[in-house]
């Protein structure tokens, strides 16, 4: 499932400061690795961009989207969103902003807050899940374990 991100939203949720000039390149980097190991593409929104550097750069996978001041990336989502229409339900948005998230409900998108997002990138990027370092045993594996433990074999 491709994704809709707010990177602005998202940026702080990863420990990564907004005030850090490189912050934007530094979450892009991450999506890069993340869009190249799921094989899904992601947009990143980013708003408050300087005149002149407004507009939209690819970084392989990634597509980022500098929306320029006096507009907010929450629109530019929106307006996204209103223009894939009905295959809009084919994508998950990325955010944690109320607004973002209701435009996405309106457009039958998938919606992830950035938290639940950030377990995910970090799941994606260590190769690790929960499901895979967490092995449950049978009822019999059990009774094995406990007869051995005990004495009984």
């Amino acid at each position: 499932m491709p994704y809709l991100i707010d990177g602005h939203n998202l940026i702080p949720k990863l420990g990564l400061s907004l005030e850090d000039p490189d912050d934007e390149m530094e979450l892009i980097r991450l999506l890069q690795d993340f869009a190249r190991i799921r094989r899904q593409p992601v947009e990143v929104y980013f708003d408050g961009a300087p005149a002149g550097q407004a507009g939209e750069r690819k970084f392989g996978a990634v597509k980022a989207h500098f929306v320029r001041r006096g507009r907010t990336a929450d629109s530019a989502i929106r307006l996204r969103l209103e223009a894939l229409a009905g295959s809009a339900k084919n994508w998950a948005v990325v955010s944690s902003d109320h607004e973002v998230q209701n435009a996405a409900r309106v457009n039958r998108s998938r919606v992830t807050a950035s938290e639940e997002f950030v377990k995910l990138l970090r799941e994606t990027l260590t190769g690790s899940t929960p499901a895979a370092d967490e092995k449950k045993l049978s009822a019999g594996e059990v009774e094995e374990w406990l007869d051995i433990f005990n004495g009984r074999k």
